[in-house]
């Protein structure tokens, strides 16, 4: 199955008073790269959120971005430091004592002291949190690979299409390709008449001459390892793991044989045919970019 590598998620779970939401999006890249923004306070499962990402993504760089609210009256509690207030005290009584001042220190006073009061935020149930938070990933991963999916089915019909078109043009080098040898050896005949009059050059010279050119650009067996590698291309495309790396590669040795054919053509349309064929690799390979 073909997945592109650019796509987009995103889930948001409410439980209570408490909401998890995620948002990721992707773009392309050699390997998996994974950027994380979420609050400080769900850093522990980092971890755990890079795992269950690795389960649907295997190439591209996607961020995901975490979000996390609790609403609810007990997410927050006031802690009394009373060992500090008792130092507070102390220090205020001897004072008072050392200096001959009264010591008018009341509750609300002390209060005010420098951490005698402490809010604090109420610590979550790890379990709990962290099933809020599969819960939203796996909701925004189902969402994006159906992206990815969705814009993989596109990329796969337009390299079939500039795949059929590349094989016309391997067919006409390969129609072509005899016709070539046959008007070298009229050419050869007409030249040797032309230099000799009327003097009979040998049958067995001029074959000779023939099959040394029909040698030099003779393209069959790159024309054959061409055809065979579009169709492993096409093969490769319809197999159900990431196949992009292996699309690219293939792709570099169909550019390969393409440069071959160009290399020997003797032939203007050949050439013009090979150079066609090229283009198409090309823009077979820009596709293939996008294949995760």
């Amino acid at each position: 199955m073909v997945k592109s590598m650019t796509g987009f998620g995103r889930c948001e779970i409410s439980e209570g008073d408490r909401k998890m939401t995620v948002e990721m999006k992707s773009v392309n890249h050699r390997y998996l790269d994974v950027n994380i923004k979420m609050p400080k306070k769900l850093n522990f499962f980092e971890s755990a959120v890079r795992g269950l990402l690795k389960t649907y993504i295997q190439r591209g760089k996607v961020d995901v971005f975490i979000t996390y609210e609790d609403l609810s009256e007990a997410n927050v509690s006031l802690r009394y430091n009373r060992a500090l207030a008792a130092e507070y005290v102390k220090y205020l009584n001897q004072m008072a004592e050392e200096f001959g001042l009264e010591n008018d220190v009341k509750a609300g006073a002390l209060s005010r002291c420098p951490e005698v009061l402490v809010m604090e935020e109420a610590k979550d149930d790890q379990e709990e949190l962290w099933k809020l938070l599969e819960q939203a990933l796996k909701g925004a991963c189902e969402q994006f690979v159906e992206t990815r999916i969705t814009e993989g089915a596109h990329l796969k019909r337009d390299l079939l299409a500039k795949l059929e078109e590349m094989l016309e043009h391997v067919a006409y080098i390969e129609e072509r390709s005899p016709q070539i040898v046959r008007e070298y050896r009229r050419k050869l005949e007409d030249k040797v008449k032309e230099l000799l009059s009327d003097v009979q050059m040998e049958e067995s010279r001029l074959a000779a001459e023939v099959t040394i050119f029909a040698d030099k650009i003779c393209v069959d067996e790159e024309v054959v390892r061409l055809r065979s590698h579009v169709e492993h291309t096409k093969a490769t495309l319809s197999e159900k793991d990431s196949v992009g790396r292996k699309l690219d590669f293939i792709a570099q040795e169909m550019n390969r044989e393409a440069n071959t054919i160009l290399s020997k053509a003797n032939d203007l349309e050949v050439s013009n045919h090979a150079i066609e064929l090229k283009t198409g690799i090309e823009k077979v390979r820009e596709q293939i970019q996008n294949i995760e």
